[in-house]
Order: structure tokens, then C-alpha cells, then sequence
């Protein structure tokens, strides 16, 4: 007991002594020299005016700090309006950083947010089961620092990496019977909604099903816990949220995958087709949830489920991200363990395919970006690669041919 006591404190010792080292590298290398993570500042400036001066984050005065920090003016109306635009308990986990200037705030979170991703990855693995030999480990760290979506996520302080970290380790505590850590880490992950609605529907039709009390009540009394605190500190913050989100459709580009089809590249077939399509794929999902009440854990159609969920839920939202395509990393690792699994020399195939697609996307993004923003393009790769092989994996499954993905 105090050899694995001891062993911890010297894990523990070596994370804060290498989250350190990363601040102080961000901070001395980029963040003292040029300001960035423009998705992160809204949000680090709302909680900062709130928690200091008591300013609603959601209010015109916020608003028009936020503006004036990015933009040193107000904002015009074709530009982002970078509202504060998430649930009031954001400003809760960005109590410790609302007391530091931007300056150091800025690569606490950044490095807060590659830890997230590089972890997320890690677990993902012991999610997905896969023992990978250590050079193929190394090759898959490398990944999941400068893969396209990973990078971007960083670069932009998105909220995406702690949310898709909260998503899989819940996913990874259900697995280990750890229900009640499983509903609290699934709560946090609510911070950034549109990532995980989908989720958390499937999660609890099919934690009723196998009567898994403790993650339904853990869920529930986090998700109190983080709403009734925030009423108690800002009433209005629900109706206020709402109204932003209703808003933020009018001054972004791109909508979903969906969109970049019906609505960039075939603008002729419009929004009715882009509905069809988005009923169709709800309704298959649907259709595949029945299944989710009987399923144990250890059923790799579990995955397979959880996956097309993943992967639906960043096709039919009205906006999404390439950031918050992260969250497909569980599917793409599934297909990966696969190839690795059953392709003749699969783990080099599988270190030849993370290569590629890591020189591949960034040459993409640099062929077609324009100005400063990513083109349309961008949202197309992940979700209609992984759509049809997940959708290919779960048929097998349904005919009993799948034993593992």
C-alpha cells in the first residue's frame, strides 16, 4: 500500500512539474509575444467580468468588453460576435483563471486543453481495448498532437478537448463499474452541449435498460448541483443562454456536414433536402438506440452505437465544429483496432494511415483556406469516412458476424 502510495505521489509530482513546464513554454514562446485562442477568450472574459465586477457574461456590457479584448473595437455585423454563448456553470471551471491576466490564463489553458486531448487519446485505447506495441504508441502520440482537428482544437483553446476527456473517461468508468464518477464526469461534459446531447440520451436509455441506478442518479444530481448553483448566482442565465444560441447561427459560415452538401456545394438542394436527410439519420439512430436497453458493456455493438451517435450528432446540429470532431476519434480508433486486428501487417498500415492523414488534412486545409477561415471542405472527411464504416460494422453486428470491431 505504501509503494503504490508512494508511486502515486511521484505521478502526480511529475504532472504538475510537466504542466508547469508547458505553461512556461507557451507563455514565453507565443502567448507573452501574440494573444490567440479567440474561442477560449470569450469565455475566460465573461467569467473574468462576472466573478470580479459581477456583470452578467450574457449581457451587452460583456459583450462589448469581449469585442473590444479581440477585436479593440466593437464588432461589425458580418463579423463573429464572439458572445459569451455557453451554459452559466462554464464560469465555474474558469473560477482559478478569471484572477489571471490573459497573458498567463491564455497557456494555463492551452495546456490544459493538449493534456486533454493527448489523455482523451490514451483512454480512448483502453476503451476501445487495443494494446498497441510502443513504437505504434509513439506514432499515435505524435497523432494526437498534430493531427488537423487535435491541433486546431489547441490552437483555438476550444472547450472541445476537456469535454471529449470528460466523454470517454465517463464512457471508461461505466466500463469499470464506476457508475457514479461515470454520471459526474458525463455532467461536466454537458459544458460544451452541442458535443454531447446525443450521448447523453443514448447513455440513459441504456443505463435504464441495465438498471444502472447510480450513473442515472449521479448524472442527475451533478446536473442539479451545476443548474441550481448557477440560478442562485444568475436567475436568468437559462432564457439568456437560449436567446445566444438562437443568435449564433446568424453570424457564423458554416453549418453542419449536412450543410457544407445541401447548402455549400449543391445549393439547389436546399434546406428540405438537408431535413430529410437529418430526419433519416435520426431515425436510423433511433432505430439502432432500441438495442442499446439489452446490450452489456462488454458488447462490441455498445461502441458501435455509441459511435454512430458520435458521428451523427456533428451531422444533424444546426452549427458545429471541426474541434468538436474529436469526439470521432472512438469510432476512427474502432476502425483502426481493425485494421491493426485483420489486415496483414496492420500495424504498419495503421502507423501509415496516421502519417498520411496528419500530412493529408493540413495540406488540405492550406490548399483551400481562405483569409483566415477554414473552408467548408474541412467538415467532410471524418463524419463521411466513419458514417458508412461504423453503419457496415453495426449490420455486421446485427448478423452476429462481429466479435470485435
Amino acid at each position: 500500500m505504501q509503494h503504490i502510495t508512494i508511486r502515486n505521489g511521484l505521478v502526480l509530482l511529475f504532472g504538475v512539474l510537466l504542466f508547469g513546464i508547458i505553461v512556461v513554454g507557451l507563455h514565453n514562446a507565443f502567448t507573452s509575444k501574440v494573444p490567440g485562442a479567440n474561442d477560449f477568450y470569450p469565455r475566460w472574459r465573461g467569467s473574468q467580468l462576472f466573478w470580479q465586477d459581477g456583470i452578467d457574461p450574457y449581457s451587452d456590457g460583456a459583450t462589448q468588453a469581449i469585442q473590444e479584448g479581440i477585436y479593440g473595437r466593437p464588432a461589425l455585423p458580418e463579423e463573429d460576435q464572439v458572445l459569451f454563448v455557453y451554459p452559466f456553470y462554464t464560469v465555474f471551471f474558469l473560477l482559478p483563471m478569471s484572477w489571471l491576466n490573459y497573458e498567463w490564463a491564455q497557456p494555463v489553458w492551452l495546456a490544459v486543453v493538449m493534456l486533454s486531448v493527448i489523455t482523451a487519446v490514451l483512454l480512448t485505447l483502453k476503451l476501445v481495448e487495443w494494446k498497441m506495441p510502443f513504437w505504434l504508441l509513439a506514432i499515435t502520440f505524435i497523432w494526437a498532437i498534430f493531427f488537423y482537428n487535435s491541433s486546431r482544437t489547441v490552437i483555438l483553446g476550444q472547450f472541445a478537448g476537456p469535454v471529449f476527456l470528460a466523454m470517454v473517461a465517463a464512457l471508461l468508468a461505466l466500463k469499470r463499474d464506476r457508475d457514479v464518477a461515470a454520471g459526474l464526469l458525463l455532467a461536466l461534459s454537458t459544458v460544451k452541449p452541442q458535443m454531447t446531447f446525443l450521448l447523453v440520451i443514448a447513455l440513459l436509455i441504456w443505463a435504464v435498460g441495465q438498471r444502472r441506478w447510480h450513473f442515472v442518479g449521479s448524472f442527475i444530481a451533478a446536473m442539479l448541483l451545476l443548474t441550481g448553483l448557477s440560478f442562485a448566482l444568475l436567475p436568468g442565465w437559462l432564457f439568456s443562454f437560449v436567446d445566444q444560441v438562437l443568435f449564433y447561427p446568424a453570424y457564423t459560415f458554416t453549418g453542419s456536414s449536412l450543410w457544407v452538401i445541401t447548402g455549400y456545394y449543391w445549393p439547389w438542394l436546399g434546406k428540405p433536402v438537408e431535413n430529410g436527410l437529418i430526419l433519416l439519420l435520426m431515425a436510423y439512430l433511433i432505430w439502432q438506440w432500441r438495442k442499446l436497453w439489452r446490450l452489456p458493456l462488454s458488447s462490441p455493438q455498445f461502441l458501435i452505437i455509441i459511435s454512430l451517435t458520435l458521428i451523427i450528432t456533428n451531422m444533424v446540429v444546426v452549427r458545429t465544429a471541426t474541434t468538436n470532431y474529436i469526439i470521432m476519434y472512438i469510432p476512427l480508433f474502432l476502425a483502426l483496432k481493425a485494421i491493426s486486428s485483420k489486415w496483414r501487417r496492420g500495424d504498419l498500415w495503421v502507423a501509415l494511415i496516421m502519417l498520411g492523414s496528419i500530412v493529408g488534412m493540413w495540406v488540405l486545409f492550406l490548399a483551400s483556406v481562405q483569409g483566415d477561415t477554414e473552408h467548408p471542405i474541412m467538415y467532410l472527411p471524418l463524419p463521411f469516412l466513419l458514417l458508412p464504416i461504423m453503419m457496415w460494422a453495426n449490420y455486421q453486428a446485427n448478423r452476429g458476424r462481429v466479435t470485435a470491431v
